[in-house]
């Protein structure tokens, strides 16, 4: 199978669904949404490429694969689509953030992003994750059926801030405090 297919050269791209391929720009908001997505999981990537295996290299693997799942339903165009995503990832995010929350220093002020490689890309990571969300608000002013993956996109950069400190505090960086 190649890599390039050349049906992309238009600038446009194929969304699937029960009626068929569609054909859509690639700087539409649906599209938009997914790549921000896979943005973030690319950068979450690196930032596991810096972590010694261990527990929030797991979480991070899991996550990695909730998001291929959440662009395959955002990329979805039928309106009785089953999605991969499930409550139950919400739910896990939330467990992962009080866990890993109740063993970090108590926060008074903003931090800076930064610290150790790991801990800098997850920041990086919990930025485009807040642009997928931004960008996914605006598909559901069109199509109002991502309210889940809204919602874990919300979670996740909560998580991916909380992640980052952890990773500075495993690797003994302390938080830099912003000052301004």
């Amino acid at each position: 199978m190649k890599i390039y297919t050349k049906t992309g050269d238009t600038g446009l791209t194929s969304l699937w669904g029960h009626g068929g391929m569609k054909r859509v720009p690639k700087d539409g908001v649906r599209v938009e949404s997914y790549g921000a997505v896979d943005e973030a999981n690319a950068a979450i990537g690196v930032a596991r490429a810096y972590l010694a295996p261990g527990r929030l290299d797991n979480m991070l693997r899991q996550i990695q694969n909730d998001l291929f799942g959440l662009g395959a339903d955002l990329s979805n165009i039928s309106p009785d689509r089953t999605d991969r995503l499930s409550d139950q990832a919400v739910e896990m995010l939330e467990q992962w953030i009080d866990l890993l929350d109740q063993g970090l220093p108590a926060l008074r002020q903003f931090i800076l992003p930064g610290g150790a490689p790991a801990a800098a890309f997850l920041q990086q990571a919990r930025t485009i994750v807040r642009r997928a969300e931004r960008r996914l608000v605006a598909l559901i002013q069109e199509e109002p059926s991502y309210a889940l993956q809204l919602k874990y996109l919300n979670r996740l950069s909560d998580f991916l801030f909380v992640a980052a400190r952890e990773a500075n505090q495993v690797a003994g960086v302390s938080d830099e405090l912003a000052q301004f």
